[in-house]
């Protein structure tokens, strides 16, 4: 485990980390690219716990979501199983677990602020943190992908899955696009990562 680590986190956060993997109930999974999520968590029925992280995430990006499935393991552990994925037991957690990564050994300073900011009180995604996420995409390899809210107005756009949606008006946090082909409306977060389509 700790080899493969090596390829995915942070030098400096390897110790820690392996500390909070020895567990022997516990397996952590590379997996490929997954559209709708950076990793999971569940408790396998053999009793066993399992944590996902994709492998295409950034070095940060990999250890923020490896410190997020972890916290779900340690909060079912502590607290049982009737409590809500993303309540306030997992929060304390995921901000007790994070805490000691918070460092400029293991983060470049200029994302450490808005780090801080966003663990007094984590969300189910760190994708929800516009300013966060956007920080982070700076780390990512390149690619053709642009945030939406980077889009100029009525540009068209397409998604992963190749559905082709033409941008609206901001709403209060999120942006209202049609959907060419139905012409039905639906809306997206700012920080959705999409393609930009020539006119």
């Amino acid at each position: 485990m700790q080899d493969t680590l090596q390829t995915y986190i942070p030098n400096k956060a390897i110790p820690q980390v392996l500390e909070l993997l020895k567990h022997d109930h516990l397996v952590v999974k590379v997996k490929q690219e997954r559209k709708t999520r950076h990793g999971d968590y569940k408790r396998l029925p053999n009793g066993r716990h399992q944590i996902t992280v994709n492998s295409n995430l950034n070095t940060y990006r990999f250890l923020i979501t490896l410190l997020h499935e972890i916290a779900h393991f340690e909060a079912y552990k502590r607290f049982g199983k009737t409590i809500k994925p993303h309540g306030i037991e997992w929060k304390k957690t995921f901000q007790h677990l994070m805490l000691p990564f918070l460092n400029p050994e293991i983060f470049p300073v200029e994302i450490l602020p808005l780090l801080a900011k966003h663990f007094r009180s984590p969300k189910a995604s760190s994708d929800t943190d516009i300013q966060l996420a956007y920080a982070l995409k700076q780390f990512d390899a390149p690619n053709d992908k642009t945030f939406i809210f980077e889009l100029p107005l009525h540009s068209t756009f397409k998604l992963y899955n190749g559905r082709v949606f033409k941008k609206g008006k901001k709403r209060r946090t999120r942006y209202e696009c049609v959907e060419i082909k139905t012409g039905r409306l639906y809306v997206f977060n700012p920080n959705a990562e999409v393609e930009l389509l020539d006119e």
